[in-house]
């Protein structure tokens, strides 16, 4: 309708009312909920077949939007449709195709909002004036520098650029407001990334002035209300680097064949307040950053290498979940509690699995006071294990590397990273103490943060279930809704098989993201119904609110309405942002570790591997290495046919020969090129060996309509659990 039928419809007569119905109505478009076409009619704006979302551009030039309504699938957007629209981008699109089982594709209508503010890369010069080339891909407009913009930047340095407006669609204007160095300076590859990522590496000022006001001693004021484990023989049990002991246990088997566990967690709330800026800074960094060479932390070393680390033989503060276990694996009684510990020990990894797995006579001497524990910590870890296996948590056993670097950040070896014994002991402990948590609260029925991991998305299991079968695997079953334990089932029957990393690979990718949220909907893959983070407070924000609110609630006995109210309306915004801050540290991880494989797969040109088809594609087919460095195959490089995709089996096949590669086949590759810059590897295949013979695999499903109605009421209908609590 036009405005003035709106007017006549409404019966709108007087002037003034006419102009509030004239705001109203260009509020409400600017607000997305009405558009206005070109004969100035207004409707509703998904009448007009359009949305909004935010674009993410691919390297390739071509688009995906995700849509603000998270139930929508996200729509494709050509190339030639993005209509100036950047990586990051919100914009407006009209849908303009959408077919019954096929992607819906779009087309970009107009941008709301420009989301990039600004770029890093290598600045260059072409005839007196400067530019830079985003080292982020999906980025892709030239960024043009004038004379007085550029803070004396000379070809080469690596530079921090402010975009100041949007020119065309190819190229921005922009300002350099920081020099990182010289492209080939130490570590100015890294840092380059962490500026890319957005995430901060200096503490500020009044952050350290107040991180230096705390003591770096626990005096007996701080064990006021505390219970005292300082006698008690407990351990933290680490990686060799690891400098931020923020978790420590202690088992023993009691005269009734149960077991008592402790798990003793640093209490960083204790020493960050709400709201002070140690806080503020925590918040906003939300994690602490593992990179290859350096560590970004959420707390200054003062505190997370300091007073907040539970170093051997000192006295620290932290909060206890103390839990008797029985043989099952039954959490039967349990105490949350402010404690004192004193470690007796900073072991590693490797030092347990010396004693427990290799028995090694000197590192079992060196601890002969602990070892009794250890195997009785192993005992717990079996009976643990088995019950998580038998209710249907699915365990993973993804391939993860190790990169050896020099002094000068020049990657030496790209190692795999083992799990033995001693870390799947640690894993257990943390997951059993987390549920306990998660759990009491929940009961509590008060505002939480919890730790969720929602079902797969039926299109993304019938995808994996396809895949299965392009591998030789039959599968049985429908896939409306899949238990976690028929899925763990496949993992099970795929161990030791060649393809059974890349399996294990591409269902995690299945899977949704876990993320956190304020409501308790339970946990796919741990098959769990409570789980939360409570066991790294150091360097994750969420464990810090957790450990906040156990304090609020439990020690402080702060149950007011006033207090509930405000975590109630806090807790929303927090999930957001601490699941928005894990993304990030997890995108600028492995743009890391790429850049760095890459670079050492550069010394490597002509070498030959034998590995592995992880991923297939129109373009060709990712191969990874037994190293875990994957490396493209591009279509062109496979010479002796012409090959398509087909998306059925997700292979490529030789339209003359049929000769098919397929996820899962083993080749052997020669390296023909890798960059550093990109973060990409290019192989050829020199060989390819020959399949077994196909299997089955029978998949057993539920009414997933059903399920979704149970987990509704359950959330909104607690009833007090049964089991005794102390």
């Amino acid at each position: 309708m036009t405005v003035q039928e709106l007017a006549e419809r409404l019966d709108v007569k007087s002037s003034e009312d006419f102009k509030t119905l004239v705001k109203t109505l260009v509020q409400l478009e600017d607000e997305r909920i009405l558009e206005r076409d070109k004969k100035d009619r207004y409707d509703l704006l998904s009448r007009f077949n359009r949305e909004i979302g935010t674009i993410h551009i691919h390297k390739k030039g071509y688009g995906f939007v995700v849509l603000d309504d998270p139930n929508e699938p996200d729509v494709f957007i050509p190339k030639q449709k993005l209509n100036g629209a950047f990586h990051g981008d919100r914009v407006l699109i009209s849908i303009t195709s959408s077919k019954k089982g096929m992607k819906r594709e779009g087309e970009v209508v107009k941008v709301i909002e420009r989301r990039t503010n600004y770029v890093i890369g290598v600045y260059k010069e072409k005839k007196g004036v400067g530019y830079v080339i985003s080292d982020d891909q999906r980025f892709q407009a030239e960024v043009v520098i004038h004379k007085h913009h550029s803070l004396g930047a000379m070809p080469d340095h690596k530079v921090k650029v402010d975009i100041i407006r949007y020119l065309n669609d190819h190229q921005v204007e922009g300002k350099v407001v920081e020099i990182l160095g010289h492209k080939n300076d130490p570590g100015i590859d890294i840092l380059s990334i962490v500026y890319k990522h957005g995430l901060p590496t200096i503490f500020p000022i009044e952050v350290m002035e107040q991180v230096n006001r705390i003591p770096e001693r626990v005096n007996e004021e701080d064990l006021k209300g505390r219970r005292d484990f300082r006698d008690l023989l407990i351990v933290t049990i680490d990686g060799e680097d690891a400098k931020d002991l923020d978790d420590a246990v202690s088992v023993e088997r009691l005269d009734n064949g149960c077991y008592r566990l402790g798990v003793h967690i640093a209490d960083v709330s204790y020493y960050v307040k709400e709201g002070d800026v140690i806080d503020q800074e925590a918040y906003r960094r939300g994690t602490s950053v593992y990179l290859v060479d350096r560590v970004i932390p959420m707390l200054p070393h003062r505190l997370s290498n300091g007073i907040c680390s539970l170093n051997p033989n000192e006295d620290r503060l932290t909060i206890s979940c103390i839990m008797e276990i029985d043989g099952t694996g039954q959490v039967i009684t349990y105490d949350i509690v402010p404690s004192v510990i004193r470690s007796k020990a900073r072991m590693t990894y490797t030092d347990v699995n010396k004693i427990l797995v290799d028995q090694d006579e000197s590192t079992c001497e060196r601890y002969t006071e602990l070892v009794p524990m250890f195997k009785i910590m192993e005992e717990l870890f079996e009976i643990l294990h088995e019950k998580r296996r038998e209710r249907g948590a699915i365990h993973f056993e993804t391939s993860e590397a190790q990169i050896v670097v020099d002094e000068n950040g020049k990657p030496l070896d790209v190692q795999l990273r083992t799990r033995d014994v001693a870390e799947k002991i640690i894993e257990e402990f943390m997951l059993v103490a987390n549920e306990t948590i998660a759990e009491h609260f929940y009961w509590m029925n008060v505002p939480f943060l919890y730790r969720i991991h929602e079902d797969p998305k039926e299109e993304k299991i019938q995808a994996f279930f396809q895949l299965l079968q392009g591998l030789g695997y039959r599968v049985k079953g429908t896939t409306n809704y899949v238990h976690p334990k028929a899925l763990q089932a496949v993992l099970d029957e795929v161990e030791g098989e060649p393809e059974a990393a890349v399996i294990n690979t591409v269902l995690l990718r299945s899977m949704q993201k876990a993320r956190y949220s304020e409501q308790s909907i339970g946990h796919y893959g741990l098959s769990t119904k409570f789980y939360t983070h409570f066991t790294s407070p150091i360097r994750r924000y969420p464990d810090l609110i957790v450990h906040r609110l156990i304090r609020t609630y439990l020690f402080e006995g702060d149950l007011s309405e006033e207090t509930q109210n405000k975590y109630m309306e806090r807790l929303p915004e927090m999930s957001t942002h601490t699941s928005f801050c894990e993304r990030r540290a997890v995108d600028c991880e492995r743009d890391v570790e790429a850049m760095k494989k890459a670079e050492y797969m550069m010394d490597r040109i002509g070498e030959e591997y034998d590995g592995i088809i992880s991923s297939v594609t129109n373009w060709g087919l990712y191969v990874e290495l037994a190293n875990t460095v994957e490396g493209l195959v591009h279509v062109l490089d496979l010479t002796d046919d012409f090959y398509y995709f087909d998306e059925k089996t997700y292979s490529l096949v030789g339209e003359r020969t049929k000769k098919r590669y397929r996820i899962g086949d083993q080749v052997k590759v020669r390296v023909i090129g890798a960059s550093k810059e990109t973060g990409e590897v290019d192989f050829a295949i020199v060989g390819i060996a020959s399949r077994k013979r196909k299997k089955e695999v029978v998949i057993e499903a539920a009414n997933g309509k059903d399920r979704k109605k149970k987990q509704r009421k359950a959330i909104q209908r607690r009833k007090k659990p049964s089991k005794k609590r102390r």
